[in-house]
Parts: C-alpha cells; structure tokens; sequence
C-alpha cells in the first residue's frame, strides 16, 4: 500500500448536553469555543438541538459559527425541535444514514452513520449515543455490533460517541470482540469525562476498524470546556492508512 494513502485525521466525540452549560446558561458559541480550540476534522456530537417550525436550531449554528458542514440525525423532539445526533465535518460527507437503537418504552436512541471523503479516500464514522438502562444497552450492543459488522461498508470505520457504561459493560466488551479500542490508559492520566466540572465516569468512547495508528488522544479541561457542557470532549489524533 503507499504511503501516499496515509493521513492523520482528527476526530473527537462531545455530548454538548443541549448546549446547555453547568452554569444554567444555553450557550452555542461557547461550544462553538471549545470545538474551535479541539479544531478536528470530524467531531460527532450528541444530544443536539435542530430545526423547530420557528428556529434553525443549534446544529445549524454551530455549522455556521465553525464554518464545518453538517448532517443531523434526530431520534425524537425535544419542545417542538429536532433534537439528536450530529456530525460537523471540514472534509465532504458523501452520504448519510441513521440506525435505530430504540428499546421498548425507553428514550428514542439512535447510531449516525457518515462517510466522509479524503481526496479519492473514505471514512466510514459512527456516531452513538446509548441508553441509561443496562437491558437497553444489552440489545443495542447485539443491534450495533450488526450494523458495523455490516461487510458492504469497508473499512476504515470509526465508532465513538457516549456509551453510558462507566464500567466495562456488555456494550463496550461486544464491541470490543470485533473493533479496537482506544485504550485511554496508554494516553491519559485522567480518563473520566463526565460530569465536566468534576469527571467521575468514563461514559465516552473510541473504536475503531482497519489499519489505524493511534497517535495521541486529549481530553481538554480547560476553563471553559469544564464549564460549556456535562461531558468534556474525547478527542484523538489516528493516522489511518486507507485502501
């Protein structure tokens, strides 16, 4: 393979929890702040407000304020809005298409897929956002480990959002059978990414499919990530050698 089809691709995951900040305050450019300062090629957010019948909503803005592309993947209304998952992208999203997860009477859930291109390459990400309840995740981890084993879709793949397992769970260790896993010990002295202001959970994860270098992983506390959201943004530089 050449090594002409080796690229180092940013990429991060942030449940932006509504924009909606410890302080009360619902905030899009402060997100904006902290993904500007992360400055990824691709990030995957969760719990995002859309469109409403009489606002663009946040992903719109986010977009707008970054100057990324984007795509949205709702799974139910919060208030009259869109509300979900979101890929911001720096590089063109050549498709997109979205998995339910949801489980029986409990919170509509969903898996966003997006490809993206890299010249004459393509990365297959997938952005995740699971449910509270143990039962739950255990059919969403059998119903995802189908949806990225999906052979039609090549590799590389990128799985990553928040999982909701603060312990080594079901979901995790199936998806562990068939992807790797960044292992945040190797990179991080502090792992945990939720709650932001004092993190005690490692909710928020990484997988990946296909020939990929890990070549460093950040988790930003800085002043105002530490205050923008809930969860802190996981973030990883991986150098992916393409077919």
């Amino acid at each position: 393979m050449s090594e002409s089809h080796k690229r180092t691709i940013r990429v991060a995951t942030y449940n932006i929890h509504r924009c909606r900040g410890l302080d009360g305050r619902t905030l899009p450019s402060r997100i904006a702040d902290v993904i500007r300062g992360i400055d990824p090629d691709l990030i995957a957010l969760q719990e995002v407000i859309g469109a409403s019948p009489h606002a663009p909503g946040h992903a719109e803005e986010l977009g707008a304020l970054l100057g990324m592309g984007w795509v949205m993947a709702p799974t139910r209304h919060l208030r009259g809005s869109l509300f979900g998952n979101v890929v911001l992208s720096r590089h063109p999203i050549v498709h997109h298409t979205h998995y339910d997860l949801s489980w029986k009477t409990c919170e509509p859930r969903g898996c966003q897929r997006v490809d993206v291109a890299f010249g004459d390459d393509q990365l297959h990400l997938y952005n995740v956002h699971l449910g509270t309840a143990f039962l739950e995740r255990r059919y969403q981890a059998g119903r995802l480990k189908t949806i990225v084993h999906d052979r039609r879709v090549g590799s590389p793949k990128v799985v990553l959002g928040d999982f909701n397992e603060w312990m080594k769970g079901l979901a995790t260790s199936t998806l562990n059978e068939q992807l790797q896993s960044i292992d945040l010990r190797a990179h991080l002295r502090r792992r945990r990414t939720y709650p932001g202001v004092f993190p005690v959970l490692h909710l928020d994860h990484i997988y990946y499919e296909g020939e990929v270098e890990v070549v460093k992983v950040e988790l930003p506390r800085t002043r105002l990530s530490l205050m923008a959201s809930d969860h802190l943004p996981l973030v990883a530089d991986l150098k992916i050698q393409f077919p």
